[in-house]
């Protein structure tokens, strides 16, 4: 069957890996304490709090104690939900303020408009939060991306190197496995996405290889109606 839809991770593949270690990661760090000690009473922020005091099982956790949790969670780039979430709120303002810029790699921008010209559906799956997400794309380099993709999944959809969360993301999607391409840089991914019946691209910008899966070194050299 032909593709129709294409699923892609950011970090490392449409998005240099330094933009989140070196400008996002250190971004949340430096505002994420203040935001939720300012911000714990918004009913957003409070439900995320709660998440962080039963998933590190510390029920009685204070303000201070959390913020605490969640500065740990950063340094160990734990993969939590209510991180996540945290980190997405801290980011927008940052955005908004005009602090921060999405990088998208120039080949993927290219690729992306192209694709979504040709009537390719685009989701984006990454371990960052929706809103993350939607904030990296939105508030790019080149400006808004956004109206290129139809969806978005997180952990939310489960993780990302298990093949049951690729099954649920083609389900959420409407259509079989088989016709979604999943482009990633990661291995473990890549076998989990065709654990589920996808087909998959690796992406290596520089040396290296993905074990079992084609790689390239640019979404140009990818070819979308070749799977």
């Amino acid at each position: 069957m032909p593709i129709k839809a294409i699923l892609t991770d950011i970090e490392g593949t449409t998005s240099a890996v330094s933009f989140v270690f070196d400008v996002l990661f250190p971004y949340a760090r430096e505002h994420l304490p203040a935001f939720v000690l300012d911000h714990a009473e918004d009913s957003s922020v409070s439900a995320q709090i709660d998440a962080v005091r039963r998933e590190s099982g510390e029920l009685d956790a204070n303000l201070e104690r959390v913020v605490e949790i969640l500065l740990e969670w950063i340094a160990a780039d734990r993969k939590a939900t209510s991180l996540k979430a945290l980190q997405g709120m801290v980011w927008a303002e940052g955005y908004r303020a005009g602090q921060l810029k999405g990088h998208v790699y120039p080949d993927a921008v290219d690729a992306l408009r192209r694709w979504h010209e040709q009537g390719y559906a685009l989701y984006v799956y990454s371990s960052g939060s929706v809103q993350a997400q939607k904030l990296i794309f939105g508030c790019a380099e080149v400006g808004d991306l956004t109206p290129l993709f139809s969806g978005y999944f997180d952990t939310g959809s489960g993780h990302k190197r298990e093949g049951e969360s690729y099954s649920r993301i083609a389900g959420s999607i409407g259509l079989p496995a088989s016709e979604i391409l999943f482009l990633s840089d990661v291995a473990e991914e890549l076998d989990a996405a065709r654990e589920a019946g996808m087909h998959t691209c690796g992406l290596v910008r520089g040396d290296g290889e993905l074990a079992g899966h084609q790689v390239v070194g640019s979404f140009g050299s990818i070819d979308p109606a070749r799977y």
